[in-house]
This record gives structure tokens, sequence and C-alpha cells, in this order.
């Protein structure tokens, strides 16, 4: 009999920087739920991947002085690793730098060029290069960005554009006659009444300033913006093109069965994408799943914020499974999850250590001593072992429904707390009590059988989350009863059978102690001098004298026309006016600026950028993440700095 098919993906993350740990919890949510289905006996494709093109790489790159090609090698290279570190265990790694995935996509653009679904215009707006997004006025909110927050910056430019609103009220009437289709409800509700009930406007779909990008093969002064090229992933990876017979994964699989993605993409993936796929005439997706954010405090995980936490970093104190349990239950369904080091290691020792650890150890040691490690046969059942029984049993349907409707959280939750049952179970039949009584000893076996049982079966619950935890543990009992169908009675564990060694799975965390460290650890790299620099020639104080630094004021500033890093300031030093032009568009607006008093070189020799004179400089520090050196509201214009 075939197996019945499951398409599973994650959004591609973009290969600009090591991904946080917010980043991988998508990445063992989506895990966790593949390794589900395949015990479930479906034919899982798992597909994830990195989003390599845009002007924010091609930026990065040139500061760190490698071509983009370079430097998304290395990143995407770094994601990998953290995903297989988790145990990702997915069946492609697809890169938007690959030459079948460019191929596709320039074909993809190409066919919705032709048919009218694209046409070329002009684009003004403001743009957004860390998220690499426009957006209108009224989206805007005091010059920055609505969805990160960092400053915009006003952007004018020939582009292409996709004709959004002819499928709109197709996209409005699949959302409303298919409910499921964009998870949890309240997503839905807010892309119909934010987005596609207000109206849609064209989506711009190429872009001019920058080259690090597919290029449109009719129209070279273009490349294809990330709607079309990284979106496009989910059917690339599987062999489509537009231009060829469909590929058989995409036969196969296609539609997917659920995208997992966070919810601040949401809209990409439910209205550009749906939309996309109309126009190409290809079917949709069954399902979109827009998780929650784990936050520090109030905050966003976020590498600007300095609130980071790392799952490699994490891995090294709490173990990879221990990671991944904790991603999988803290985070709710819904609702944002909240992250700490006390809360990390209050899961680990009362989840992992007491509840699951202690409970396999405990167990596996009675066995030995009073079995001589041998799985007891149990005998006459009494009202504790039924209840035992049907607590798992039922925690089995439980845990079914909560996965099959990806309340990951609450499955976990599910099983431990039938795990909890067992404990109890221990504390309510005494087994060392029971081993002193010659006359017992049936009674001992059935508890121990009993028990051994109820960690099998949690076992086989818990190995999507923990795989390689729930195979020592199958190890421990002696067992090969390791699949999902086994769990549909209590008792499939064989009696007589030799139980294996007994492992120390987790081991108790001293608190105090482990954040002791990390305090201390943090203290040190947040104290840590800078690299002293080498090479660097000393000068007489007669030399630095001729540097004049005046104090100036910014009475304008705009942006250079062609010179994506460049802005034009005009100061007021007091005694004259001048203009200085300076790199450091990607980090300020001019509305940053304007008002501002900052320090200026006065008397560099003048020169010409991109056609522009500048007489001066301004003092900045950095270079990843440059900043301006601005003066107090109540310093004189044209004041020497000294």
């Amino acid at each position: 009999m075939e197996k019945e098919k499951f398409y599973i993906t994650t959004a591609i993350a973009y290969a600009s920087q090591k991904p946080h740990f917010g980043n991988t919890y998508e990445v063992i949510m989506t895990d966790c739920i593949a390794r589900y289905k395949r015990q479930r006996g479906y034919d899982v494709f798992f597909m994830t991947g990195t989003d390599e093109h845009g002007q924010k790489v091609e930026n990065l790159a040139r500061e760190a002085g490698v071509s983009p090609k370079e430097y998304v090698d290395r990143v995407s290279g770094q994601i990998k690793e953290i995903w297989d570190l988790m145990g990702a265990s997915y069946d492609h790694f697809i890169r938007t730098t690959d030459p079948s995935h460019e191929r596709a996509v320039q074909h993809i653009f190409k066919k919705l060029y032709d048919q009218g679904d694209i046409y070329k215009g002009e684009y003004e707006g403001w743009y957004c290069t860390p998220d690499e997004a426009f957006f209108t006025d009224t989206q805007v909110v005091d010059g920055k960005c609505p969805d990160c927050g960092r400053p915009v910056q006003r952007a004018k430019e020939e582009a292409y554009f996709f004709k959004m609103s002819k499928y709109a009220d197709r996209l409005i009437r699949h959302i409303e006659e298919n409910p499921g289709f964009i998870e949890p409800e309240s997503r839905r509700r807010e892309m119909l009444n934010n987005f596609l009930y207000p109206g849609l406007q064209d989506l711009c779909v190429s872009r001019t300033s920058f080259k690090w990008g597919i290029p449109v093969t009719f129209d070279d002064k273009h490349v294809i913006y990330v709607w079309v090229d990284a979106l496009s992933n989910y059917i690339t990876g599987l062999g489509f093109d537009p231009d060829k017979e469909p590929g058989e994964n995409y036969k196969k699989y296609w539609p997917a069965d659920v995208h997992i993605i966070g919810k601040d993409i949401l809209r990409f993936h439910t209205i550009y994408w749906p939309i996309l796929l109309m126009a190409l005439g290809e079917p949709l997706p069954k399902k979109v799943f827009g998780h929650p954010w784990f936050n520090v405090g109030q905050d966003k995980m976020s590498k600007s914020r300095g609130n980071v936490f790392y799952a490699d970093d994490m891995a090294q104190r709490f173990g990879v499974d221990g990671v991944r349990y904790y991603a999988l239950s803290e985070m709710p369904y819904a609702n944002d999850g909240s992250i700490t080091y006390e809360n990390i290691i209050s899961r680990y020792n009362n989840d992992l250590a007491n509840n699951l650890g202690n409970l396999v150890s405990r167990t596996i040691a009675m066995v030995k001593k009073y079995f001589d490690g041998i799985v007891p046969a149990p005998d006459s059942e009494e009202e504790l072992d039924r209840d035992l029984k049907n607590t798992f049993l039922q925690a089995a349907g439980q845990f079914e429904e909560q996965m099959d409707a990806y309340h990951i959280a609450d499955a976990m939750e599910t099983v431990f707390s039938a795990l909890r049952r067992a404990n109890k179970y221990i504390d309510e039949t005494t087994p060392w009590t029971l081993a002193k009584d010659p006359g017992a000893k049936a009674r001992l076996g059935t508890v121990l059988y009993n028990l051994l049982e109820s960690i099998r079966m949690a076992s086989v619950l818990l190995t999507p989350a923990m795989p390689a935890t729930c195979a020592s543990i199958f190890t421990q009992l002696g067992t090969d009863k390791t699949e999902y169908d086994s769990l549909t009675s209590f008792g499939a564990l064989e009696a007589g059978r030799p139980t294996g060694e007994a492992v120390m799975l987790f081991s108790r965390i001293d608190e105090k102690k482990m954040l002791e460290e990390i305090a201390a650890q943090s203290a040190t790299k947040a104290s840590a001098a800078p690299a002293k620099p080498e090479g660097i020639a000393q000068i007489g104080i007669d030399d630095f004298m001729s540097v004049e630094l005046r104090s100036a004021q910014v009475t304008a500033c705009e942006k250079i026309p062609k010179a994506k890093k460049l802005l034009k300031l005009e100061l007021d030093l007091g005694y004259e006016k001048r203009q200085v032009v300076s790199g450091i568009a990607a980090f300020y607006t001019p509305q940053d600026l304007i008002g501002k008093k900052l320090i200026v070189v006065a008397n560099l020799k003048p020169t010409k950028l991109c056609g522009v004179e500048s007489n001066g400089m301004i003092l900045a520090s950095g270079e990843e993440q440059v900043r301006v050196v601005f003066l107090s509201e109540d310093t004189p214009l044209g004041e020497r700095i000294r």
C-alpha cells in the first residue's frame, strides 16, 4: 500500500548572519512534526534552506571585503551546521543561489510577464534595507520601518510590478472558504482585516539599485526581487520549472501540506505566495502556520538589541535534546514565548532530570536489583495499575490530536503529565517495600513491568522531540518495540528480555552556579578590550593640531541619486555653510540627522564623491555598525574640538 505523502517546509533563513535561537526554534518545530509524521507512516518530504540574494547581503559582503557569493557560502554553511547540530532531518536543503533554482525563477518571472501579470513601472516609497521591504507613507511610523523599527530611506527607481489586485478577490474567497488555510485563527483574521479587505497594491518584484540577485532575462538592468525569488523555493526545490515537465518530486509532493513560518513574514506567505501560485496556475499549499516568537523579557530577540540566545551555545550547556525539548515545550500555540536561563534550567531540572531521567534510572536500577535485569512478567491487576494504564493510553490519544493540530507544547505537557503520574505510582506502590516480602514477588514484578511499559510508551511519543534521548531509553529497556503502532494498547514490552545498562540521561543543574558562570562570561565579553591596532604610526602634537575639528549643525540632508551609501549634508559652522558627503546612508535617514550637531573635519581638501563635491568629513565610529558622534544641543556652532 502506497504511503500518504506529507510535504512540510520552514521558511528559508536569510543568509546575512548567524541565526539566533528564535530562528532555530522554527527548524526544531518543523523537524518534530516531520519525525512524528514519519512515525505515523507518512512519506515525508521536509525542506529547509537559505535565502541568499538582496541588497543587505550585497552591503555586508562589501563591508567584509568579499564577493556576495563568498559571503553567503560562509553564512549558509554556518546555518546548515546549526540545523544539523539540532538534529534537523530535512530531505533537501535548498539555496537560492542553486543554479536550478535561479533558472526556474527566471522562467517563472518571464511566464508572468508574458501573460501580462508583470509590468514595468516606477516605484517611489520608503525602503527598509534590513527587511528588504517597501512601505507607503501611511505604513511608516516616525520614519521607521513598521516591522523592525529601523530607519527607512526614500527610494525611487524603475521596477517591474506584479498585479496583486487581479487575484485579491479570488484569494479572499479561498481564505474564507478554507478556514484552516491560515493558522492560528488570530493570524487569519489579521491577514483578512488588515491587508486583504482594505485592498492590495501591486507589488514591486524587481530592483535596479543593487546587482546581487537573479537577473531578469529580458532586461539586464533589473534583478528579481525577493518575493518571486525566495518564495518560489517551495516549488523549485521539488523540481518545478514552468518551461519544463515538472519533476517527480513536484508531482508527488506538491501542494505542501504545511509551511511553518514566523508570524512576522505571514503576509508574504499567505498573500504574495498564494497569488503567485494562482498566476502560475498551480495549487495552493494546504496550510500556512504562523508560529509566535521567543521574546527576551518584552522584546523580540534581536542581535541589534543585544539580547540574543544561540542554539549552539545553549547545546553546550543543556545538550541538543535539552534545547529541543525546551523550545518545543516552552513556546505556546498562538502567543509569544519567553526565554530566560532561569526558565531553561527550571524546565531541564524539573522535567528532564527529575521527571524523566530519574524515573528511568530508578526503574532500571530496581529491575537490575530485584530481577537480575530481566523484564518481569505482569501478574494480577489492581486499581492503581488500571489507573496508570489508562493515563498512558489517554495520553497517547491526546498527544496525537495535539500534534496533528500543531499544538506542540500541549503535546509535550501531555506526555510529561503522564510521566508525573508514573513517578507518583512508584510512591503509591513502594517497590522497595514489596521487595522485602517474598510473598509479594509477583506484585513487585507487575509494578516494575508497568513502570517499564510506561517509560517505553512515553519514549515512543517523545521520539520526534528528543530522538537521541529516546534511542538511549530504548537501549536501556532492551526493547525494539519503538513503532508508533505499538501505542494502541498497554503491554507491548516483551517480558523475559534483558534490560540494558543504566545510563544517566540528564544530570541536575546547579542553578546558582550556572547563572554565575553565565553572568561572568557575559561580563568578560562585555568588558573585553578591542584588539590593539597594529602598524599605526605615531604623530606629534603639531600633526594633531593641524586637523581642524569643528562643531556644526545639519540644516539639510538628502540621499544622492544612484549612490546607495551616500548622504549629502548641508552644515552650518556658524561662520560659514558647508556641503559634506558621507557614506552613512545605510545607517541613518536624512530625518535622523537634520537639526543634529556633530563634528566635522573642517580643513580637509575638497573632493568629489559620485560627482558631488564634499568639503569636509563628519566623525563617526564603527564599521559594521556606524555611529555618528553627536554633540549636545547647547554646543556653540564652529567651536573647535580638542
